[in-house]
């Protein structure tokens, strides 16, 4: 076990760091105005920024007159620049990751530079931000005290009817990203599998045209219906009803109960012919983590 101590000046054996620090910049979601002030000294004071889109960011370094190098990282070549940044971080050198608009590592490639970083124990510590998820719950009107928070559902049918059907039991609120040119597409998969569900659809935070649509999952399609969607939304959808879910639940015992973990993973593995979803689905159907189903299939 190893601890991070952000701000030490030393290693728990006593020693200065040798490697540089990897910092999260959170960047506004439309609004400049929410840039922090340690955001921009933090861009300001390290080797190398990392954007997702340097094009967008670079707009933003402008406005704040930051002149820190700026390179690229994102899902198309993450793996060499990921090596490449590591290698970096490793020769003491600084550097902030941002994504296009709020917190890096949120739906996006920085997530791998994050997990590559922890494992090669190279400090990573956030500049907290905008986020869109999180705004969007809380002007909702919804639950807050339990969520989940889902990123973008599954394009495919299948696999959107096999997420649908593993959220359905979900009692906390459950946030997710979609796009507009399916936003209609999976609330109507939505009102089919989990009903008519109180809701919220939030587009546009922190810009001039925000918006926020509540009332059911019905009348947020019948609002699109009139209202052609426009920008990326927040879906924010009420959980199930306790009683409601111990329903879903019913009698019966889960199929997989007589199978262990590995036949469990074999089942799922046969049907999608991906080992990775598989172990996925599999954690999902036991309340595990894909970390632990790994472990535990990895030590037989």
């Amino acid at each position: 076990m190893k601890v991070q101590s952000s701000f030490s000046k030393s290693n728990d054996n006593g020693t200065s760091p040798k490697t540089g620090t990897l910092f999260l910049v959170g960047t506004p979601i439309g609004n400049l105005e929410d840039m922090t002030f340690r955001a921009i000294r933090t861009l300001k004071e390290v080797w190398l920024i990392a954007a997702e889109d340097t094009r967008q960011t670079r707009k933003l370094l402008t406005h704040f007159e930051i002149s820190t190098r700026l390179v690229s990282y994102h899902e198309h070549n993450k793996e060499a620049s990921g090596n490449e940044l590591i290698r970096l971080l490793e020769e003491g050198h600084s550097i902030a990751l941002v994504s296009d608009a709020g917190l890096p590592a949120i739906s996006d490639p920085g997530a791998d530079l994050v997990a590559a970083a922890v494992e090669r124990e190279i400090a990573v510590v956030p500049i907290p931000g905008a986020n869109a998820a999180l705004s969007a719950l809380i002007i909702s009107g919804l639950p807050t005290d339990r969520f989940l928070f889902t990123g973008f559902p599954p394009r495919e049918r299948k696999s959107l009817r096999d997420w649908l059907e593993r959220m359905r039991r979900q009692e906390g609120t459950i946030i997710c990203y979609e796009s507009p040119h399916r936003v209609a597409k999976t609330l109507a998969a939505m009102l089919e599998q989990w009903g008519d569900r109180p809701a919220a659809m939030v587009r546009e935070l922190t810009k001039r045209h925000e918006e926020a649509v509540r009332g059911r999952v019905s009348e947020c399609m019948a609002w699109l219906a009139e209202h052609p969607p426009l920008g990326e939304y927040c879906l924010v959808i009420a959980g199930a009803d306790p009683a409601d879910a111990k329903n879903l639940q019913g009698d019966e015992p889960p199929w997989w109960l007589q199978l262990d973990l590995e036949e469990h993973v074999r089942h799922y593995e046969a049907e999608t012919g991906d080992r990775k979803d598989a172990m996925k689905r599999a954690a999902v159907d036991r309340g595990l983590s894909k970390r632990e189903v790994y472990n535990e299939i990895m030590k037989k």
